[in-house]
């Protein structure tokens, strides 16, 4: 959902308004324009998912599957961390510390996700329940069974995307 607003500016202040909140920072406004309804998931209408186009059933055994293949597409933590901050402001997040959230690809680089574009990627908190933590685990498991053949790759991308805390038992896997 993409927030209408209105931008008031004070002596000392912008104020935004949205949605009959409004939201007051020292110098400039941001806009919380992705939902935090969905947590721990991302808002699906921010951060859908996206695929690396070079990552198919029919490439696994040369991308994905290959040990060490994620560092080659991983991008640099100065874009990921640049791009973090903004989509913390997107979010509306209290907590504005980067250290409390990782940038983390929604469809991982394990299973074939679009590395840098920035509707796989969101500010994934390290706190709650249902953290960045627990998800690494999904991926892992995920890409195992991927590449041992239980599970095809359309089928675990899709899991994952729609829901990364159901996936593995979504697919018998657990």
């Amino acid at each position: 959902m993409r927030a209408t607003h209105r931008l008031t500016a004070t002596t000392t202040s912008l104020t935004l308004a949205v949605a009959g909140l409004i939201l007051t920072t020292g110098s400039a406004a941001h806009a919380a324009s992705c939902s935090q309804e969905y947590l721990p998931l991302p808002d699906p209408t921010c951060q859908p998912g996206a695929y690396n186009p070079d990552v198919t059933q029919d490439t696994i055994d040369s991308t994905i599957c290959v040990s060490g293949w994620t560092a080659t597409v991983r991008p640099s933590t100065s874009y990921t961390n640049k791009l973090k901050v903004q989509q913390i402001a997107e979010y509306g997040y209290e907590d504005t510390s980067t250290s409390d959230y990782e940038e983390d690809h929604l469809v991982p680089l394990e299973l074939g996700g679009a590395p840098k574009d920035p509707e796989n990627l969101w500010p994934e908190p390290r706190y709650g329940d249902e953290t960045a933590y627990s998800k690494d685990s999904v991926e892992n498991k995920l890409k195992k069974a991927v590449c041992n053949g239980t599970v095809t790759l359309d089928d675990a991308r899709s899991a994952i995307a729609t829901d990364w805390t159901t996936a593995l038992s979504d697919l018998g896997l657990g």
